[in-house]
């Protein structure tokens, strides 16, 4: 089994392993194998593969699916990555989308595709992943939208409660009533303006020189070949996908 773990080191282990249920210090029944369980759904999020193909060395892949699906729906893997992020560094936070392909066979979830945050536009069925980093690079929240969605209606609930110093974002995040709702927050606004506003604006330009940081950060967790693109037919267990990856970069 040992060159299947490939991805929980021991130290990782040993950050993650205290925020699972199932322990032997939990009141009740433990889980089999926590880190064994991990693994599995480590392996399928890395490779992008169907829960079906499996190694034999994870155990019966039908009863790691139903684990899996029981832990996304009760919050597991959010409560997870949470953990693993301590505090940003607020001093600055960073916002933009990027759109993963979805996979054909990931329709056909109970709802229509619209439901499960995937959309059809002229690249094919697509989900827009919207996510907030904060001045490390280093995410702090994310929001799955239907593809042709744009990237603002994903802005208000990510910033919601968030006590950033400024908000770096691209022309595209350029929009009266987040200007205000900055200003009233005291928090700086770094958004270049579109070019066909009326009256243009000032911006910081040095400090919008960072943020590429965002896209670093995606560009790290699409590393996950299951990230990249959604093979997964529930945003519940996509979310749980990205919640899982962001928490093993965390952990690192």
């Amino acid at each position: 089994m040992n060159e299947q773990r490939f991805v929980v080191t021991d130290r990782v282990w040993r950050r993650l392993e205290p925020h699972l249920p199932g322990k032997t210090s939990d009141a009740g029944a433990t889980a089999n194998d926590n880190r064994l369980f991990l693994e599995a759904v480590f392996w399928r999020v890395r490779t992008g593969s169907p829960w079906r193909d499996l190694p034999p060395a994870f155990g019966n892949w039908n009863s790691q699916f139903r684990r899996f699906r029981r832990w996304a729906k009760a919050g597991v893997f959010e409560s997870l990555f949470i953990a693993m992020s301590g505090d940003p560094d607020l001093e600055y936070a960073l916002i933009d989308g990027t759109i993963v392909q979805v996979h054909q066979k990931a329709t056909g979830a109970k709802g229509g595709p619209q439901a499960q945050a995937i959309g059809r536009s002229r690249g094919g069925l697509t989900t827009n992943i919207v996510a907030l980093v904060d001045a490390l690079g280093n995410l702090i929240r994310f929001l799955l939208l239907p593809g042709q969605a744009h990237d603002t209606k994903g802005v208000a609930p990510l910033i919601r409660n968030v006590p950033f110093g400024a908000l770096l974002a691209d022309k595209a995040f350029d929009a009266n009533w987040l200007l205000e709702e900055l200003d009233a927050h005291g928090a700086c606004a770094v958004i270049p303006p579109k070019s066909n506003r009326k009256q243009q604006r000032n911006y910081d330009a040095d400090a919008y020189k960072w943020r590429h940081m965002v896209e670093n950060y995606f560009a790290k967790i699409k590393e996950f070949r299951g990230i990249a693109t959604r093979y997964d037919k529930t945003d519940c267990s996509y979310t749980a996908n990205w919640n899982l990856a962001a928490a093993l970069i965390a952990a690192r």
